[in-house]
């Protein structure tokens, strides 16, 4: 019987849609891991543009504030973050606040932020002061938690009187929606800073690390850490990526070419039957050694029957 029938055909039919279904699969594979890899290759993209802009700005001489902010409301430009800029004016100490998770080093740490009232906002201009009114918050440094963070810290005091301070800009983060006790914060957002240490004054939309002051400090806080130019690990992931995309993609094609080819064509999918062996022909000898056994089986059934008539 042909093996094209319908357990041929119902075998054909599976493997096709097995094969189908590794096709789809090796798609879908190859599109995500592309992606991702796209992903990280942004990443990276995005890493290399901010370690850029650290590298030109980090270590420029400082320059008047106004040269850099002309519109205290604007957000300050990812291109001139951590610009150095010079500011005169006085610390408001009273409205001190300290902000939490943001540790040093791996070191927990409650960074010292303090409204900074601008007099003059261009004093390297031997002209009279503008952008007095305005106030600039000033992460001065920070101080450790205590044992467990849930104490009082002893903040040395900024300079009193007028104080020209030299702060690298960095653009104000988002206002966070996460609670804080009494004269703390959760994010360096000048606004929400401002209404945790009780000023009801206009901040600068961006905020200063500071650099240093002058006249100095008694005693001063611990240092800011430079920012990072390692550039991660984001490169090297992206290509990952694409070579599971690439290995994964030809692994399921061709595991989809054996699954379509197991059963190739309509009567190929059952094992051929074998043909039957043709007889031999029957010699001489045998034919008259089966005549012989006949007259013998003749003659018994005789003397049977002539027993059975005398009887």
């Amino acid at each position: 019987m042909n093996g094209a029938g319908p357990a041929g055909g119902d075998l054909r039919a599976a493997a096709r849609r097995q094969a189908l279904g590794l096709v789809v699969l090796a798609v879908a594979v190859a599109v995500t891991c592309t992606f991702l890899g796209r992903w990280q290759w942004q990443r990276h993209v995005d890493r290399d543009a901010a370690i850029a802009v650290v590298e030109a700005n980090y270590a420029a001489a400082p320059v008047d504030l106004t040269d850099v902010v002309a519109d205290p409301d604007a957000a300050l430009p990812e291109s001139d973050a951590w610009r150095s800029v010079q500011v005169r004016g006085r610390y408001l100490d009273d409205a001190t606040v300290l902000l939490r998770n943001r540790p040093v080093d791996s070191t927990p740490a409650y960074h010292a932020l303090v409204p900074f009232l601008v007099t003059d906002a261009a004093p390297g201009d031997a002209g009279d002061p503008v952008g007095a009114g305005r106030v600039l918050v000033v992460d001065r440094g920070w101080v450790p938690t205590g044992a467990d963070g849930s104490v009082d810290v002893d903040v040395p005091p900024p300079p009193a009187g007028e104080v020209t301070a030299t702060v690298r800009l960095r653009p104000g983060e988002p206002t966070s929606g996460r609670d804080a006790p009494s004269g703390q914060v959760q994010a360096i957002a000048p606004a929400q800073v401002l209404a945790a240490g009780g000023v009801d004054v206009e901040p600068y939309a961006a905020y200063g690390a500071l650099v240093r002051e002058d006249p100095a400090p008694g005693a001063p806080l611990g240092a800011l850490a430079a920012p990072s130019t390692d550039p991660g690990s984001h490169l090297s992931y992206a290509f990952q990526w694409w070579v599971f995309a690439l290995g994964g993609f030809v692994a399921f094609i061709v595991a989809a070419r054996r699954e379509w080819t197991s059963v190739v064509t309509v009567g190929e999918g059952a094992p051929p039957s074998r043909p039957a062996r043709p007889r031999r022909a029957r010699g001489r000898d045998e034919l008259d050694e089966d005549a012989e056994i006949d007259a013998q089986q003749d003659a018994g059934r005789d003397r049977q029957a002539s027993a059975m008539r005398s009887r």
